[in-house]
C-alpha cells in the first residue's frame, strides 16, 4: 500500500537513510523484527538493551513508511474520552491505558537522554479545545474524570483561554505532560544506535511473503527467497497488519498535514503548545524546531490511495481555513504538505503481544493519534514477554 504522498517534512529535513543493506543469504537471529518505522526501531532497542540478537527486515526503504508522515505529538491522552473509554473497557483498563501513556513519554524521554540522540525532542504543554457547546460539557465531564484519578490536568474557561493564549474557544484542557520530537531522526538515530552498539542488522526492500512456525521457532521467507530463523517474531508493520493477520483489527484513514514557512517567535502562540480539539476528526497543530507551524487534521475514510490524494489540495485548504479561524491575525504560509494513511480500532486503544491464531509472534499495532506513545509500550511489553518477565494483565490483547 502506498502509505503516503505529497512531501513529507521530516524526510526533506533529514534525507534518506546511507543504509542499502539487503539480505542476500539466509539468517537466523534470537528476534526478527518485520518494519523498520519508529515501532520497529524502539522494539529493538528494547530488546537489544538486553542483549537479545535482532534482525529488521522492511519491503522498504528502512523508515520511510508512516513514521515519516508522523506529526509526534506525544500526548497522554487518548482519542477516547477517558469517561467513554471507561464505559467501553472498563474503569480499570481505561485509567490503566491513560496511565501507561503518560508513563511511556518519560520512557521515551529517558531513551534520547541515555542515547545523546539529537531528535528535537521537547517537552511542551497540550491543549484540548472545545469545538462548540457539546466540546465544552463534554471536557467538563473528562477534567472530573481525570481529575478523580489523578492525571495531570487543569480546566480553562473561555476568559482564561483568551486572556493567557488569545484563542476564543468555550473552554480548554491544559496538561504540562506532553512533548513533542521529530519522529523521522529518532527512528533512524535509535537504529544507528544499535547497529553500532548491538549488532543489529537493517535490512530494506526485503518482504516477508511467507512466515512458518515451528513448536519452538519461527522461519519467514523473503520475496527473494531467503530464509530467516527466530526464536520469535515482533510484528511492528504500522498500518499494513493485514498482510500478517487473518483479521481485520482497524479501520483506516487518510489525515492531511500542511506545514508553514518559518515564523518568527514573536508570531506563535504562548508556550508553543500542542493544541486539538474535540471536533471529530480534530485538527492538530504544533510548532517544529524551526518555528515551523504543523497543521493536521480533516480526515477522511480511507478507501485507496488515488481518491485520497485528489483531495489533498482541498483539504489543504480546508485546514489553513480552520486554523485562521483560530488564528485570525496569523500570518502563515504553506511550505510543505503531504496526506497519509492510518488505522484506528473501536476502543481507540492498540494491539499489543500475541494471537492464538499466529505462534512465535508478537505484534506491536499501535493504532489511531498515539501511535508513539502506543509503540513505547508496544516495546517494552514485548521485551518483557520475551523474557518471560510479563505477568500482568494485557488490557491490550486481541481478543478483549
Amino acid at each position: 500500500m502506498d502509505l503516503k504522498s505529497g512531501l513529507p517534512f521530516w524526510l526533506i529535513k533529514n534525507g534518506l537513510s546511507t543504509n542499502y543493506e539487503r539480505l542476500e543469504k539466509n539468517a537466523e537471529t534470537d528476534v526478527l523484527i518485520i518494519g523498520s518505522g519508529i515501532t520497529g526501531a524502539l522494539v529493538a532497542h528494547f530488546l537489544c538493551e538486553n542483549n537479545i540478537k535482532c534482525i529488521i527486515v522492511d519491503k522498504r526503504m528502512e523508515s520511510t513508511g508512516s513514521t515519516t508522515a508522523s506529526t509526534a505529538q506525544l500526548q497522554y491522552e487518548i482519542d477516547e474520552y477517558l469517561f467513554d473509554l471507561i464505559e467501553k473497557v472498563g474503569e480499570k483498563n481505561a485509567v490503566k491505558a491513560y496511565e501507561m501513556c503518560l508513563e511511556s513519554i518519560i520512557t521515551l524521554e529517558k531513551i534520547v537522554q541515555k542515547l545523546k540522540i539529537d531528535a528535537d525532542f521537547k517537552r511542551v504543554p497540550s491543549l484540548y479545545l472545545a469545538s462548540d457547546a457539546k466540546g465544552k460539557k463534554d471536557l467538563e465531564k473528562e477534567f472530573e474524570v481525570r481529575k478523580k484519578h489523578g492525571l495531570p490536568v487543569k480546566y480553562l474557561s473561555d476568559k482564561e483561554l483568551l486572556s493567557k493564549y488569545n484563542i476564543k474557544r468555550k473552554a480548554a484542557l491544559y496538561n504540562n505532560q506532553s512533548a513533542q520530537v521529530d519522529t523521522y531522526k529518532l527512528c533512524q538515530a535509535i537504529l544507528n544506535y544499535h547497529r553500532k552498539n548491538s549488532g543489529l542488522k537493517v535490512f530494506s526492500h526485503t518482504d516477508v511473503v511467507k512466515i512458518q512456525s515451528e513448536k519452538n521457532s519461527i522461519t519467514a521467507t523473503t520475496n527473494k527467497d531467503f530464509s530467516i530463523k527466530a526464536n520469535k517474531i515482533a510484528a511492528a508493520p504500522g498500518f499494513e497488519s493485514e498482510h500478517l493477520l487473518d483479521e481485520k483489527v482497524m479501520q483506516l484513514s487518510s489525515t492531511y498535514v500542511i506545514v508553514s514557512q518559518p515564523m518568527k517567535s514573536v508570531d506563535l502562540w504562548k508556550e508553543k503548545c500542542l493544541i486539538w480539539e474535540t471536533a471529530r476528526p480534530y485538527l492538530y497543530i504544533r510548532t517544529t524546531a524551526d518555528n515551523r507551524i504543523m497543521v493536521g487534521g480533516f480526515d477522511e475514510p480511507f478507501q485507496d490511495p488515488k481518491k485520497r490524494d485528489a483531495l489533498m489540495e482541498k483539504k489543504n485548504k480546508d485546514i489553513l481555513k480552520r486554523f485562521k479561524k483560530l488564528f485570525p491575525e496569523s500570518k502563515i504560509e504553506i511550505d510543505f504538505y503531504w496526506c497519509g494513511t492510518f488505522g484506528g480500532t473501536k476502543d481507540g486503544l492498540p494491539f499489543i503481544g500475541e494471537h492464538k491464531k499466529h505462534p512465535n509472534m508478537y505484534f506491536a499495532l499501535g493504532y489511531g493519534g498515539n501511535g508513539i506513545t502506543f509503540s513505547v509500550i508496544a516495546a517494552e511489553m514485548i521485551k518483557d514477554m520475551y523474557l518471560d518477565k510479563y505477568k500482568e494483565d494485557n488490557i491490550f490483547k486481541f481478543d478483549r
